[in-house]
This record gives structure tokens, sequence and C-alpha cells, in this order.
């Protein structure tokens, strides 16, 4: 329901900061070499306060969940979000998220002093032989849940889910918010607990690439470890110049505070230390659609044995301006990653790579539960493994094409994750991939 914001008592204010307190202490209570130290809890909210005021921008919307509605607000929104304090529309989300929708050149992005004053571009010419989905495909998944009443952004904003202090205080440190742990591409060997099952091409110029990637929730055991899916276009070393642009869909508990999966990308210039960060927060991406947000879920899902769905995802370059641009589902165009932000990837990748990654953190002194894709192997096929098809890569002229002979498929750890690949006439290119993680085989 429609609903004007408020802004929060003293009261609330008041009990806000004791509970904050009190759990400071608590934490530091819990370790034995040093007491309470209340300059340094400060100083962490202070941060994290600036941190919220540099990602939450002033919204002309906010679509929230129903429940508790105004409870949220006083925690969420105008205190610890930092929203506008102007009222906003408020509107129902199903899955909890905060969508507010932003003025596209408010946008995180345009914090980059690169881009500050830069204007969203028109869409690009999509590449050759690009087709949107034929009716009788795989249905697709494609719908976002805080859309699911029908309401969007305005025309000139974009939706941006708003981070929560709650967010912010899930991951290892304010600094690292935002931004994935090294080790992130497959290697010769496996680093950081990262394990992956993936098909990949190299040693070619490439300038995009795309697939349709089936949607799954799998379970993940720890809320430090995430599962996902996703396409990789990928430029220089495996060293700390390694220039990513990754976009598919992950489980992240620590980065969403949940168990759903979420749409997401991810970009860095090198190999994930400084540079980069999921979604939008931190600037770079420039967004241009006001009808997808950016790290919200995903429905529907696919289930065992019953209905499988999944999502179409397409990144090239543009052969005019050199940004590199992501399509979402049937046609949407969600945005660009500025060809500025990239050294090798400025002109263009040198390796495409598609698949599922875990983290692998051993928290019980074995290998992790956690599933990749469905949880199930590769042998067991349609309806119960997951998939990646009709795999296709953007070459120099702006056309997509078949992979070549040289597409490989590799799993770190078959035991626990594993990997078949095929063409036929519908999916061309394809490949099954998952599993369950820990089991009699894999310990």
């Amino acid at each position: 329901m429609a609903a004007s914001a408020s802004q929060p008592s003293s009261a609330a204010l008041a009990l806000l900061v004791a509970l904050l307190l009190i759990a400071g202490w608590a934490s530091a209570a819990g370790n034995e070499t040093q007491g309470f130290r209340p300059g340094d809890e400060l100083r962490r909210y202070r941060r994290v306060q600036a941190l919220l005021r540099r990602l939450n921008k002033p919204a002309l919307r906010t679509i929230q969940a129903r429940a508790c509605a105004h409870l949220r607000y006083l925690l969420s929104s105008s205190f610890l979000c930092c929203s506008p304090p102007t009222p906003t529309l408020t509107l129902t989300s199903p899955d909890g998220d905060l969508i507010d929708c932003v003025g596209a050149h408010l946008q995180p992005a345009f914090d980059h002093p690169r881009l500050r004053g830069h204007r969203p571009l028109d869409p690009p010419v999509r590449p050759k032989g690009h087709h949107h989905r034929r009716p009788n495909d795989t249905a697709g998944a494609g719908a976002q849940l805080w859309a699911a009443s029908g309401e969007s952004c305005p025309e000139g904003s974009v939706p941006i889910r708003r981070t929560t202090e709650a967010d912010v205080l899930r991951a290892s440190s304010v600094r690292r918010f935002g931004r994935a742990p090294a080790a992130r591409v497959r290697r010769d060997s496996v680093a950081g607990g990262h394990e992956h099952a993936v098909g990949y091409v190299a040693g070619d110029e490439y300038y995009g690439a795309k697939a349709s990637i089936n949607v799954w929730a799998p379970k993940v055991s720890t809320a430090s470890e995430f599962s996902l899916s996703q396409i990789w276009v990928i430029a220089g070393s495996f060293g700390n110049d390694l220039n990513t642009i990754e976009a598919g869909w992950q489980v992240s508990p620590q980065l969403y505070g949940d168990n759903s999966p979420r749409f997401f990308t991810y970009w860095t210039t090198d190999a994930y230390q400084t540079t980069g960060c999921y979604n939008l927060l931190c600037s770079g991406f420039i967004q241009t659609n006001s009808r997808i947000a950016m790290g919200a879920a995903i429905s529907p899902t696919s289930a065992y044995n019953a209905g499988q769905f999944d999502i179409s995802l397409l990144v090239w370059k543009d052969p005019n301006h050199g940004n590199w641009w992501l399509e979402f589902g049937s046609g949407e165009l969600v945005g660009y990653w500025p060809s500025l932000l990239f050294s090798h990837l400025a002109s263009h990748a040198s390796m495409v790579q598609f698949g599922g990654e875990v983290v692998n953190t051993r928290a019980s002194g074995s290998h992790t539960a956690t599933q990749m894709g469905s949880g199930h192997f590769a042998g067991e096929g349609f309806g119960r493994a997951s998939y990646f098809r009709n795999l296709e890569v953007v070459d120099w002229d702006n056309s997509l094409v078949p992979l070549a002979a040289g597409f490989h498929v590799t799993a770190d750890h078959p035991n626990c994750y594993d990997i078949q690949g095929g063409v036929n006439a519908v999916w061309g290119n394809y490949f099954y991939y998952g599993g369950p993680g820990r089991n009699v085989r894999c310990t």
C-alpha cells in the first residue's frame, strides 16, 4: 500500500544508539585480550554511516516490503540508510528488499572522478545474429520479485536495491563491503577455497558472450560461502592486472542476507584487489534500465523433476563507443561498463568462461556441503542437473558466433562438482554442471 515516510522519533533514535553500543560491548566482551572500546565502535559506526550516505542516493520512490513497514523505515531507512529528507512514495515488494528509484543522473556510477558530468548513452546496436527468445524455448525466469506487482521506476530513474546497515555489518570489513575475495577466476590450481566447474574458450580476440543459464536456489552451508553461475569476460593475466566483467545469478547470504538466487554483476581491473564491486556498490557500472534491479531476487526458479527456468545474458562491446553493455532476459538492456574503467578490456577480451563457482571454507573441518547449480551432478541431465545452453561469443565484426572447436570443460574437484558438455541443433553448445559438495567421494 502507498504511504508517506516520516522521520524517526527521538525515542527510536535513542533506542537504536543504545542497541548499537550494547552490540559493540557484546562483541568486545567475547575477546579476552581486549575490553570494551566505545571509541572504536563509534568510529566504525561513523564509517558505516558514511558508506550508506554514499551508496543510498535520494529516491523519487521506494518499493519496500509490506510487513512492519513503519518499523523497517525507522530502523533501515531514514536514519541508517540516509534516505532523502523529503517523503517518498512507498509501494510493496514481496521479497523484503527496499528498491529506491533514483534519478539516473544521481546513480553511484557518477561518483567516479572520470564519470562526473557523464550522461547515460543511448542504446547501442546489438550484435548481428542476436535474436530474442523463441516461443518454444525453455521458459525464462527473467522476472524479479520486487516488480511482481507490475510496478517499475519512473522513466528517467533507475531501481537500486537499498543498502542497509545490516548488509554492511555482515561483510568482513566496511572497506571490503561489496567486493569479492581474490581468486574468483579459475586457474590451474584452486586458491582461496574457490571451486569451479566451467567451460571456456581462450586464445582469440573476444568482444562479448551470450548464454542462457538455468536458475536454481542451491543450499549454501555458511554465511561466508556463496554459490553462483555466471559468464566471465576476461583479459590480462591471472596476476595483479586481471580485468573481468561478470554477470549471472548467485546465492550469497553474506551479501544479501538471505538464500534467494539474485541477478548480479561484477567487475575488476586488478584481480579483485582494490577496484570493482558487485552490482552498484561502487562507482563504475552505468544503469540505463528502469525495470531491472541488480542484486534483486529472480523468480521463478527451477525445481528437481519439475519446471525448468533460465535467464538469458548477453555482454558485448559496443563497436562505436567501446563500452561493454549488458542485456538481461528477453531484450532488457540493463546498462554498461564504460571502457575507461579498464586496461586490457579497453580493447577486447582474451578469454570467455561460463559456469559455476562455490566457496569452500571447510568450516566443519571437511569439504563444504554448499551446492553448485541444482546440487546434482551433470550426469543426471535435464530437469535434474543445472545447465548453460546456446553458448556464443561476439567476434571482431560485432557478430554472435557459435563456440569454436577450442571450447573446453573442466572441474576443479569432479567428485564434488562436475561438468559434461555437448552440442545439438536446438541448444547449440551446452553443458550440464554442478553437484552437492560434500558426499562419500568428496570429503
